[in-house]
């Protein structure tokens, strides 16, 4: 499929529409907890009746408008609305902070900005002196209360409901016949979708300058990796404002699939599995974690022969895997492949082991697939490192996820493991029109492939630039056009890529080693009682770590050994657990496990408070580095104070 200069997102929702009119394009959550189906025609209609409500206010072609609201239906038609009427959405969550708010709006000097509820309607009220040019706040839930209504008049804004909006547009397309169509069918594949501020790990906001060509070039190969039938249902749990959701409900939509809204939230995401029984689960790194998580606490808890059971069948089926990887040459290659000496080796041990596997399969595997449903193809990860065990364990137990590769700055596809045929511990090979290379961090030489440098991409996806920042847009994209990820990688004999960490993550100690800290930090994951680990050191001697605790592994634990405790904080301070946590970290971090001398942990520090979302976090679930630093410093100095 090749999309021509005058392909926009508002005519790809309409070819669908036409093409699968009467199929469910959206499971909407209801008030009950239930899901109602919302069909392909309908999203279409009601997008252009927002569109048209938007033309009754005055809005034109190229007008910024912001879009404030977390996962649901109603975001879908606000943001096709939007882009009917060829405006440009700036969208953020309902965790965005005032201070977050007040960047992105003011830089975009927004007159209009469409929110989720009453609250964000107050925060937006609480920044008016800050935003003069706001004149409009648009709220999805019809919960604004009077006093807002009165500082929102006495302040010179208009407060509109979007069921009165819709009501209006539909009203104005009758009067008005096909002026919302023709304003759809102007729009240009080089025209501005969105803006989408990022300040990823730094802390620096960025408006990414978004085109409808920028999402629409992923769609001509991305259904051939991950395929989707007319009907199938899709989880939607990421953040519907940031670009890895936004483009994968494209991939969806295009498909005729169908977007059921959840939350990455265990209790919750469990339950939907069990009503929607999905086919697809788009989701960071993190979600899989917490269902690995949950399976393995799960075990633990029950104890005794299921335990046993369950260790020894996982054991069997990693290496029945890896030696099926190295037969049937599935596993990332540098140097050339010797297909009869792998399958002379492991033919025997690998026969003899698949009984065993067969039998793990019905007794143990078998029963954690149940709880994905029976419709599970696949899980999509991305947004984040995806850390081996995880991987492997999944690939293990025959429960597909496929790794995902982006930046926002890349609308965000540059590569995705196929489903059909993965590639293990790769993100498969750059997408069709897409170029990848990899230069040395040092002089930018173009490397050849099996070595590690800075990955470099370009193509139709690379954005259009920073907005209002042609600084900013010129230290990352050259002259050539090609965007420098920041991202240091490897690309295999075959073209796959592999990630091995951020370049501006590195960490230079005082010897002048250069060391990743997040393979570090993936591998301290492993242990069941670290949450989450921060690795830091950056002009050290040594390097230290910010160990977020698992208070349910460490109660239990405690509970085991029969350690006394009066409060909690007094059992993280007691020998006996920092002795754990010391072996563990030594355990993890050592020669056998491929990490040089520089690379151990001298020092750690436990914590307990979990990192938040626009705390520690990054919307996509990425350690904000430059926050840890700030809200832990007298912890890591401590770390890092001379004896």
């Amino acid at each position: 499929m090749i999309f021509d200069e005058n392909y926009t997102v508002p005519k790809m929702i309409k070819n669908s529409a036409e093409q699968f009119s009467e199929v469910n394009a959206q499971m909407k959550r209801i008030k009950n907890g239930q899901f109602e189906p919302v069909l392909y025609r309908e999203v279409y209609q009601l997008g252009l009746d927002f569109g048209a409500a938007l033309l009754s206010l005055g809005i034109q072609r190229g007008d910024p408008i912001g879009l404030i609201s977390d996962n649901r239906a109603e975001w879908l038609y606000v943001d096709l609305g939007i882009m009917n009427i060829g405006a440009v959405d700036v969208p953020r969550g309902c965790d965005a902070t005032p201070i977050d708010l007040e960047k992105i709006l003011s830089i975009t000097e927004a007159k209009y900005c469409v929110v989720e509820n009453n609250s964000q309607v107050t925060k937006l009220l609480s920044l008016k002196d800050k935003l003069p040019a706001l004149k409009t706040i648009i709220s999805i839930e019809s919960d604004v209360k009077a006093d807002n209504q009165e500082t929102a008049k006495a302040a010179g804004v208009t407060i509109l409901l979007y069921e009165d909006l819709m009501k209006i547009g539909q009203k104005w397309r009758i009067e008005n016949k096909g002026k919302v169509e023709e304003e759809l069918e102007k729009g240009k594949g080089d025209e501005l979708a969105t803006i989408i501020f990022t300040s990823g790990t730094t802390g620096t906001p960025k408006g990414v300058m978004l085109t409808h060509h920028n999402f629409l070039a992923q769609l001509d190969e991305i259904p051939e990796r991950i395929f989707l039938n007319p009907g199938d249902r899709a989880l939607s749990v990421l953040p519907v404002w940031h670009v890895f959701e936004r483009e994968v409900e494209y991939v969806i939509l295009i498909q005729g699939a169908c977007l059921c809204y959840s939350k990455p939230v265990g209790s919750i995401l469990l339950a939907d599995f069990k009503t929607l029984n999905p086919h697809l689960l788009p989701a960071v790194p993190r979600v899989f974690e917490a269902v690995y998580d949950g399976i393995t606490k799960k075990m633990r808890k029950t104890g005794g022969i299921v335990l046993a059971m369950f260790n020894f069948f996982v054991r069997v089926a990693k290496i029945q895997k890896a030696m099926s990887r190295r037969m049937f040459n599935k596993n990332a290659c540098y140097t050339r492949y010797y297909p009869v000496f792998w399958w002379i080796v492991c033919l025997i041990p690998w026969t003899l082991l698949w009984p065993l596997y067969g039998l793990g399969n019905l007794l143990v595997f078998r029963k954690i697939k149940s709880m994905l449903g029976t419709n599970f193809r696949a899980g999509v990860a991305g947004g984040g490192a995806f850390p081996k065990f995880i991987d492997e364990f999944f690939w293990a137990i025959g429960v597909q996820i496929v790794e995902g590769y982006g930046l926002t700055e890349t609308a965000p596809i540059v590569a995705v493991r196929p489903m059909a045929d993965p590639i293990f511990r790769t993100i498969g090979s750059p997408i069709r029109g897409v170029e990848a290379r990899i230069v040395d961090p040092q002089d930018g030489f173009v490397l050849g492939r099996c070595k590690e440098g800075v990955l470099q991409i370009k193509g139709p996806t690379v954005m259009k630039g920073y907005y209002k920042r042609p600084d900013l847009t010129a230290k990352v994209i050259n002259e050539d056009g090609w965007l420098d990820t920041g991202d240091l990688a490897i690309m295999t004999i075959h073209n796959e890529l592999c990630i091995k960490g951020r370049i501006k993550d590195t960490i230079v100690l005082r010897g002048g080693e250069n060391l990743e800290p997040l393979p570090i930090e993936t591998k301290l994951s492993e242990s069941r009682y670290i949450k989450q680990a921060v690795v830091v050191g950056q002009d050290q001697r040594y390097l230290a770590a910010l160990i977020l605790v698992d208070e349910d592994e460490i109660k239990n634990y405690a509970a085991y050994n029969g350690l006394q405790y009066d409060t909690y904080e007094n059992l993280l301070e007691s020998e006996a657990i920092q002795k754990l946590y010391e072996t563990e970290i030594a355990n993890l971090i050592s020669a056998k496990n491929g990490f040089k001398m520089f690379e151990r942990i001298s020092k750690f520090s436990l914590i307990t408070k979990p990192f938040e979302v626009g705390v520690e976090l990054s919307a996509k679930q990425e350690i904000m580095r430059f926050r840890i630093n700030d809200l832990y410093k007298d912890k890591i100095a401590a770390m890092f104070k001379e004896d």
